[in-house]
């Protein structure tokens, strides 16, 4: 279904024919919410793991027919809700959106916004109120990213299980252990919304990004040498579209970011193997082993003998 910002004239109209009708008061069937008491919360957020991120209010609303919020105001804290079945509607700072299933709804503190859920076919959501050090930067990160129109996601059962994996946590009470497990995990969990491409991805996974695309070939091909012309063509580029879309994902230009991975690859003959130094540099592809060395030391800041002293597992006779 293509995703279309709600013109503000019909959202108000839509507002105000259902507005009579969404005013729930009571609970929905099979709701999970968990309020953390204020001042376990004032306990936590200056703690030195806790402060970068908290959460304050969590929940899961099924099938939430009439839910609807009105906060003029705002709220002190951020909000994340993520749609899993159904649709709502919410105005946030005079935009206007309409959200489906796997769409993700971010709210920054402090801003006025109103949503409800759809009254024929109500949403299904996960929600939480966050706050903490980072939790403005990644509020604003999404919520860029939701103004673009870029806020669907894949649906994914590890994503879910992340977020039922916080809050059973919560459940146990509200130790140290558990609150800073949850701060640990929060940035995980945001990460899913923020990069699901990269959350959802697998070796072996299908990609029809071509930067992707280009990584799994270099990985496959640490022990060769491989021009920029040859990746290039394996994902059926020019060479400076090529280039221009890599670096601008990854912040590095391909033949620096396959040496990365020969430099990586070399690292783990030196610590686990009793391979000679030109046959490492012959097994990463490069066939000056002083190339090697000097490649090796600009990259790890040491060179490829003395990180084998410094790292090797092997019992020293």
């Amino acid at each position: 279904m293509e995703k279309s910002f709600l013109t503000m004239d019909y959202f108000l109209k839509l507002l105000h024919q259902t507005t009579f009708i969404m005013r729930k008061k009571e609970g929905f069937e099979g709701e999970r919410a968990i309020i953390i008491p204020p001042k376990i919360i004032k306990q936590y957020r200056d703690k030195p793991i806790t402060k970068e991120f908290y959460i304050t209010d969590i929940g899961y609303y099924p099938k939430a027919k009439h839910h609807y919020r009105d906060r003029p105001e705002g709220t002190e804290e951020h909000i994340i809700i993520h749609c899993i079945e159904g649709k709502g509607v919410a105005i946030i700072n005079n935009h206007s959106f309409e959200i489906h299933p796997n769409d993700f709804l971010i709210i920054p503190s402090s801003i006025k916004h109103t949503y409800h859920a759809d009254t024929i076919s109500p949403w299904t959501i996960y929600w939480a109120h966050f706050s903490g050090l980072q939790s403005d930067i990644i509020s604003a990160c999404l919520y860029k990213k939701m103004l673009a129109q870029q806020n669907s996601i894949m649906y994914n059962e590890k994503h879910l299980e992340l977020f039922n994996t916080i809050y059973s946590t919560l459940q146990q009470g509200y130790s140290r252990e558990n609150m800073e497990f949850i701060a640990l995990t929060l940035p995980y969990y945001f990460s899913a919304f923020l990069l699901h491409d990269r959350f959802n991805f697998s070796q072996g996974t299908q990609t029809e990004d071509p930067t992707d695309q280009a990584i799994i070939f270099l990985k496959n091909r640490v022990n060769e040498p491989i021009t920029l012309k040859d990746i290039a063509e394996h994902v059926h580029l020019s060479i400076s579209h090529f280039s221009n879309i890599f670096h601008k994902k990854t912040g590095y230009s391909p033949i620096e970011y396959f040496n990365h991975l020969k430099i990586q690859r070399a690292c783990q003959l030196l610590q686990f193997t009793d391979k000679r130094i030109f046959e490492v540099a012959l097994a990463i592809g490069l066939e000056d082993p002083y190339y090697f060395s000097r490649l090796f030391t600009t990259h790890m800041g040491i060179s490829p003998k003395n990180y084998r002293m410094r790292w090797s597992l092997k019992p020293k006779l």
